[in-house]
């Protein structure tokens, strides 16, 4: 089929990875995305990941035990790399061939970052999985996402969500959200809209990177943003 777009960045949450668990990983929910990603893979799209890692460590956690938020963010990146070798392993048991990549060195299961070497990858038809974010602290997943789209010149960001897009309100808090097929950069910022943090969103303003927001739970839906389908959010100039 005719794509849209070649080459995605696709942003996954950690907590996605729950399931109907408190914290950890669901092997039915690892297998659903390991799925999802393979159900695209046969039609040519070039697929990078970032994970986040609040299913096993968030950030907002330091608070409580007392952590410096130094200490918690570089926590925090070290799930990411869990999750990332969790979905990694899912993938290739699909027959997935995929690269594991940190921003923080770990030669003994991933590949540490190096820019021209993951677009090789991708081009080479390899599942490219970012992990540990940016290697800084005080930067989010989303800023990750954003930094490696920008990096390896993603046509599009897709944000997997539990929702269908982005709304006036968060619509399981309140009925009379509507939603917004598509919406500009400026009035997202505008009407004080949550959709990333604002370094990732500012990131993606400044360098032409459109953001899908989506209900990744819905299987069909990857595939029909490939498409060029009017799925989810689209967030643009």
């Amino acid at each position: 089929m005719p794509l849209k777009y070649k080459r995605i960045l696709l942003k996954l949450s950690g907590e996605s990875l729950m399931g109907d668990k408190e914290f950890g990983i669901s092997p039915d929910m690892l297998r659903y995305y390991a799925e999802q990603i393979l159900s695209i893979k046969d039609t040519g799209v070039e697929i990078a990941i970032v994970i986040g890692g609040g299913n096993i460590y968030r950030g907002l956690q330091a608070k409580e035990t007392g952590i410096e938020k130094v200490q918690g963010d570089y926590m925090g990146m070290l799930a990411t790399v869990i999750n990332g070798m969790a979905l990694q392993g899912a993938l290739e048991k699909l027959g997935v061939f995929t690269r594991l990549i940190t921003a923080i060195p770990m030669q003994q299961i991933a590949e540490p970052y190096i820019r021209r070497r993951a677009v090789r990858h991708l081009e080479k038809g390899r599942v490219v999985i970012f992990s540990a974010g940016t290697g800084s602290p005080y930067f989010t997943t989303d800023s990750a996402a954003a930094l490696r789209a920008s990096e390896i010149n993603a046509n599009v960001i897709l944000k997997g969500t539990r929702v269908d897009g982005i709304y006036t309100a968060d619509p399981e808090k309140d009925a009379n959200a509507t939603k917004f097929n598509k919406i500009s950069f400026a009035k997202v910022i505008s009407l004080g809209l949550s959709v990333m943090d604002m370094t990732a969103f500012t990131l993606c303003q400044e360098n032409n990177i459109p953001i899908i927001v989506f209900d990744i739970n819905k299987k069909e839906n990857l595939a029909a943003i490939l498409k060029g389908e009017e799925v989810g959010t689209l967030v643009d100039a």
